[in-house]
This record gives C-alpha cells, structure tokens and sequence, in this order.
C-alpha cells in the first residue's frame, strides 16, 4: 500500500484579479482543486460550495471512481440549486479535479480546465485533459499547442459544475509508484508558465513547500493574469 507522505496546498490572487475565486481542500487520501468561473457571478461561492462537498469524505459504497463521481455531483447540484436561488449567484460555476488515493492506485475525477499531474522520474505526466475550447480545436487538429497557448478564447471552458442540474464526470484510476510527486493545479498556473518548466521546478525542489512557493512565484513573474493555486503531495511505502 502506498500513503501520502507529505502534501501542501497554496494560493495566490495573482497580479491581474482583485479576488481569488479558487478554492482547495488537501487532506490525505483526497485532494481537490476547484477554479470559480471566470466572469461568472461568484465564482469564489461556487468553488467554495464544490470543495465543500468533500470535506465530509467519500461515500462507503462502490469504486473509487464512482465515489468521487457521487461527490462531483452533488457538489453541482448544491451549486445549481444556490445558482437558482439567489439572484447574484446567478450563473456562477467552477471547474473540480479530485484525487483520491485507494492502495496502490489513483482516482481521478475531473470537469473543466484545471488539471491533474504525476512527477515521476523527472517526467511530468499530465492526467487529465481540458474540457476548453482551445483543447477541443487542437484535438480537432485546427490548432497547435503553441497557437492555443495565445489564442484570445483560450479561457473559454466548456464543461463546468453548477450549469447544468446534471454534469459529465470524466474519471480514471492510475498505478501508482513509491516517490511519485502529484500536482494538482488550476489553469492560472499552467497557463503562465509551461510543462516543461513546471517539470524543472520539482525536479529542483525536493521539498514540496518550497515548490509550491516557486511554482506560484514564478506564475505571478510570467504576469500572474488569473488566481493560481498548486496541492502538491507525495508517496510512499508505509
């Protein structure tokens, strides 16, 4: 079985926002990164509510994956429901990624633009996919990764918690690996400074408060337009 060793979450508003609408929660075996929308109405109340949701931990029943997924969902309807209820809630939502470590193994459950990454032997893997336009035009092969990093529509996302009465959880379980190093971010983190730079951060930086303070330093030198949050944390043996 492997456990988190070590974790840390930070956040930062940035240079460019007058409030920071991402919320965290980082609480061993669980993890969650939540973006409120960008120009939607409360987004900092929507990615509140969604992180919320798990505080309480997950259900007792069923795969990792389905629990997670049980958690997403009724972190949108609390949203969409308080969106329907309150006239200056209205329209807000959020993105979610959620980790969750089960043994050896870890379940991912994800909507919108945040992201999910595993450090391992000086490699950074990405986890998750974006559910943003630019991500659908380069899947389409319409755009480069180079052109979508400066497209003007960059920040349009099209899945998001609290829209919807019902969302489409995207979720997947990987192996894990004694050392392995978890990232979990929002996009004003990657959307300043790129892999292959976040990559040499923690190759760097063996400890993971450091880390995190330089990947959101280095963020906010590259311009810091949006709020940036980072939950990094590690594995090991028991």
């Amino acid at each position: 079985m492997l456990r988190a060793a070590d974790s840390i979450w930070k956040t930062d508003t940035g240079r460019a926002r007058a409030e920071n609408e991402d919320n965290a929660y980082a609480r061993p075996p669980l993890y969650v990164v939540a973006d409120g929308m960008e120009g939607a109405q409360a987004g900092e109340v929507a990615s509140a509510l969604a992180v919320d949701e798990f505080r309480g931990g997950l259900v007792a029943e069923g795969t990792p994956e389905q629990r997670l997924t049980e958690r997403v969902q009724a972190a949108n309807r609390r949203i969409y429901e308080t969106a329907h209820q309150k006239l200056e809630h209205e329209g807000m939502g959020t993105t979610l990624t959620a980790v969750y470590l089960d043994d050896s193994n870890l379940a991912v459950a994800h909507v919108g633009d945040s992201r999910a990454y595993i450090f391992r032997d000086g490699e950074l893997i990405r986890l998750t996919h974006d559910h943003s336009l630019v991500e659908e035009l380069i899947r389409r092969g319409k755009l480069t990764p180079e052109q979508a990093a400066a497209h003007p529509q960059r920040s349009i996302i099209t899945r998001a918690l609290g829209i919807e009465p019902e969302v489409e959880v995207d979720t997947w379980t990987y192996p894990m690996r004694a050392g392995d190093v978890v990232l979990l971010c929002s996009d004003g983190l990657t959307s300043m400074i790129d892999e292959a730079r976040i990559a040499s951060v923690l190759a760097g930086q063996s400890d993971l408060n450091a880390a995190g303070e330089r990947l959101i330093a280095e963020a906010n030198e590259a311009g810091g337009r949006d709020n940036i949050t980072v939950v990094l944390f590690r594995h090991r043996h028991p």
